[in-house]
């Protein structure tokens, strides 16, 4: 503010200044950029000698003509050690004199500038610097080289930590590979390690894994009963895991125990439903545990005519597909519906049906007809499914596995669930039976 002057007389309402009055807005800018100054450095060749980073100017042959002493003291040098005796690439480790005579230089000649490469400097103790690098070829006014301007940035921190992601990515996938170990182990222990060889009958199956880090709970079995019949069995528990793997194997010890002394296949899957509940209610009703499954269970008597008797119930399950002699194919009604164990009581009936020599009963899980296609990413779905069976009826068990395991494959990742598939034919011929996994 300027002063009142010789002659002039103040206004009453302006107030005299002191030293005690506070600067006015217009004095703030320049204290301000008092205080910048101050943090200024006090000259280009401190701010180039202290910098944060390395900087070394070489000639076009590799000679060192100017370093900064901050790259001096990373490396232990003394200015004379290197200035004008020794090359740049003289710093580098074997392998890094490599990789600059057969990539850096040339790229360096041919764009004129190449940034943020990872090499390593050797100290003069022997022991070694990561780095990164960035050159610039600096010309003269008519386009010739004159030197190189490199600048040195410390990697040690960036390369240690660097090198702790890759010891943990390490033991991630060992862990990664000793859970999927485990998980096929157990997966392996869900189901029969080979099917039962049934007189008069052909006999295949498979299972599609969906994913190899966690165990499905799909399952299926084929076993004898003392009275000349067979048991068999096709389900799934809802969820992965080990919960899942845990009722899995409480489903299929029931349903064997259940079947030696019980006949009727709604009785059985009546009798895993009360499991089932029992085994929920000494659970905590927050767990995500599965305590219920959908479930297919029959029972195959020959009936002294070349053919057998099936009599199928099903407790939530997908119906199954029943392929004619005669070259038709459809879905087998099974009456109920209800998931077992999801109520106390459930709602299953059995349903009787006659295999004679020529055809299959194929049992899936739904991770089958829910596999997405690759065409428009839609659900396989029943219609496709029965549409197939049709096309390949009349068929062998062999062979309408076989054609399913390929469609599976062959929708890749659009399978999300695991499959399992059971098919059983009567033989047209009175051939030996066969037994067959896929």
């Amino acid at each position: 503010m300027c002063g009142a002057g010789p002659g002039r007389r103040r206004p009453e309402s302006e107030p005299e200044a002191g030293p005690e009055m506070e600067p006015g807005p217009e004095m703030e800018p320049e204290a301000e950029s008092a205080r910048f100054s101050s943090l200024l450095e006090e000259s280009a060749e401190d701010l180039y000698e202290n910098a944060p980073c390395g900087y070394l100017s070489t000639l076009l042959d590799g000679r060192i003509a100017k370093v900064n002493h901050t790259l001096l003291s990373w490396l232990g040098y003394r200015r004379e050690d290197l200035v004008g005796r020794r090359r740049f690439a003289d710093l580098l480790t074997v392998g890094g004199k490599l990789y600059h005579e057969t990539h850096f230089a040339p790229l360096l000649r041919m764009q004129g500038e190449i940034s943020s490469i990872a090499l390593e400097l050797t100290a003069a103790d022997g022991s070694r610097l990561p780095v990164l690098v960035t050159a610039t070829l600096q010309r003269s006014d008519d386009g010739e080289p004159l030197l190189i301007r490199t600048t040195v940035f410390d990697a040690r921190d960036r390369r240690a930590y660097e090198n702790e992601l890759l010891r943990a990515r390490q033991e991630a996938d060992r862990e990664r590979e000793r859970l999927q170990r485990l998980a096929a182990t157990l997966q392996k222990t869900l189901m029969p390690p080979v099917l039962e060889d049934v007189p008069g009958l052909e006999v295949s199956a498979h299972y599609h894994i969906a994913s190899v880090d966690e165990v499905g709970g799909d399952f299926y079995d084929l076993f004898p009963l003392a009275t000349g019949a067979w048991g068999l069995f096709l389900g799934d528990v809802r969820g992965k895991g080990a919960g899942a793997a845990a009722i899995t194997s409480l489903v299929r010890y029931t349903l064997r125990a259940t079947a030696v002394y019980e006949p009727d296949p709604a009785a059985v899957l009546g009798h895993l439903n009360t499991v089932l509940n029992r085994e929920a209610e000494n659970v905590d009703p927050d767990s995500a545990d599965p305590r219920f499954c959908t479930v297919l269970f029959g029972r195959l008597t020959p009936d002294g005519r070349g053919g057998f008797r099936v009599a199928l119930a099903s407790g939530g399950h997908p119906p199954a597909v029943l392929l004619r002699a005669d070259g038709s194919a459809d879905y087998l009604p099974t009456p109920g519906g209800q998931m077992v164990g999801a109520l106390p009581t459930a709602d299953i009936a059995t349903t009787t049906i006659r295999l004679t020599p020529g055809d299959t009963l194929l049992l899936y899980t739904d991770g089958l007809t829910e596999a997405r296609t690759a065409l428009n990413g839609e659900r396989y779905g029943d219609d496709a499914l029965l549409a197939l069976a049709r096309s390949l009826s009349p068929t062998t068990a062999r062979s309408l596995v076989t054609a399913l395991k390929d469609l599976l494959e062959s929708l890749g990742a659009g399978v999300d669930d695991d499959t399992a598939l059971l098919a059983i034919t009567v033989p047209v011929s009175a051939r030996p039976a066969r037994n067959c996994a896929a």
